[in-house]
């Protein structure tokens, strides 16, 4: 690509960041309050709002339901959009309450399984209400013993809910699954990985696809590879980006293992300029999405550099010299078509960058111009410090109204 289309394409990224990753949500042992930190759906908005303005790459936010639940979708929809961004996917909660604990849509119990499915479908209605077109489906249904359930009859109860899910998805919009091989479960998880989410969404229908979380695998697994397999049978839907060292951490992306997030944008870039309709297509509907609830972070300042890392690692990928990769895989140039890659890793992309960010009329340094705004202090002064984790927020009206 010429540095004109790679700075065209940079303008025109999106990182999609979670209300949840603005508040006092923290890790399963303790959960740091934050001082300033958003205390209701609002002020998460409002907060997600100043990333976009500041990155000018993150334009909506994701709203986790009951989390986030207001009385007026429609006006909480427009605050976002008189604020510059637009609400995102909707995640429903089948994880925190007390019935869920043998399940949710696999529950054994046919009373606990209906409870969770109309969750579910009353998310759907909020899609509606709030223009989402993705609803992102994560479930904490796992068994921890062996003989413990029927793990064919929690198949078949998962598969008959989704088909449901998936026949009340609002017009255009699409049901995003994703997976996780290990946690909470200690035997079995229901969702246990790529391959189960694909098989589930093949058989709920066209509009679900699979969301690969990066935090969501085992140690070593190449999770872009997974990327190119699901863009090559059109079910790649959706990332939550975040960073694992060990488990399941909400580390801000890029931080850990940046080549690695490279090389998933490295797969997708070569989806986008390849010459296979469908993994284009697949590539040009992706949800880029951050899920990551930072716990001793600044909370904007982190919201901010997760983005700012992803805008890096794509720009890198669209700096890969595909004609020189093409050569040397067919040649079988082993090492060449490695250093390709590194070359392009190794690039300083920073001056293309700063021209996307001139063109969209930001901040040449996000992260310093936040700082030197003294908005931490001002929100730290209104909102104060305020103590609790993740439960289940009061309601709240709209500061504005």
């Amino acid at each position: 690509m010429t540095q004109e289309q790679i700075v065209e394409a940079l303008t025109r990224q999106a990182i999609e960041t979670p209300s949840w990753g603005y508040g006092n949500s923290g890790t399963r042992f303790k959960t740091f309050a934050a001082p300033g930190a958003a205390r209701t759906v609002w002020e998460k908005v409002s907060d997600a709002a100043e990333v976009h303005r500041l990155s000018g790459i993150a334009p909506s936010v994701a709203l986790h339901i009951p989390w986030d639940e207001v009385d007026d979708w429609t006006e909480l929809r427009d605050f976002a959009d008189s604020h510059g961004i637009r609400i995102g996917s909707i995640n429903p909660n089948l994880f925190q309450d007390e019935e869920y604990r043998l399940g949710s849509l696999c529950h054994p119990d046919a009373e606990v399984r209906d409870r969770a499915l109309e969750h579910v479908l009353d998310c759907c209605r909020i899609m509606t209400l709030t223009g989402s077109k993705e609803l992102s489906l994560w479930l904490a249904d796992v068994t921890n013993y062996v003989g413990q359930d029927d793990l064919r009859a929690r198949k078949q109860r998962l598969a008959a809910a989704l088909q449901t899910i998936h026949s009340h998805l609002p017009e255009g919009g699409r049901m995003l699954v994703e997976y996780k091989f290990y946690e909470p479960a200690f035997y079995a998880t229901d969702l246990f990985d790529w391959g189960a989410s694909v098989l589930h969404c093949q058989k709920a229908g066209p509009n679900a696809q699979v969301l690969v979380d990066l935090g969501h695998h085992a140690q070593g697994t190449n999770i872009e590879a997974i990327v190119a397999f699901l863009l090559d049978e059109g079910r790649l839907g959706g990332f939550h980006f975040n960073a694992r060292r060990y488990g399941d951490d909400d580390l801000i992306v890029g931080t850990t293992n940046p080549f690695e997030l490279f090389c998933i944008y490295s797969e997708i870039v070569g989806a986008l300029t390849g010459s296979d309709p469908t993994a284009r297509e697949t590539a040009e509907s992706i949800a880029f999405m951050i899920d990551q609830s930072h716990n001793i972070e600044p909370k904007i300042e982190a919201m901010l550099q997760s983005v700012l890392n992803c805008q890096t690692a794509y720009a890198k990928a669209l700096s890969i010299d595909r004609a020189a990769l093409a050569h040397a895989q067919a040649a079988g140039d082993v090492l060449e078509a490695h250093r390709c890659l590194q070359r392009a890793f190794e690039a300083d992309v920073s001056g293309l960058i700063r021209e996307a960010r001139r063109r969209m009329e930001v901040p040449e340094d996000p992260i310093s111009t936040h700082r030197a705004s003294g908005l931490a202090a001002r929100l730290a002064d209104e909102r104060g410090t305020q103590t609790g984790g993740g439960g289940y927020p009061v309601k709240t009206q709209n500061p504005d109204a």
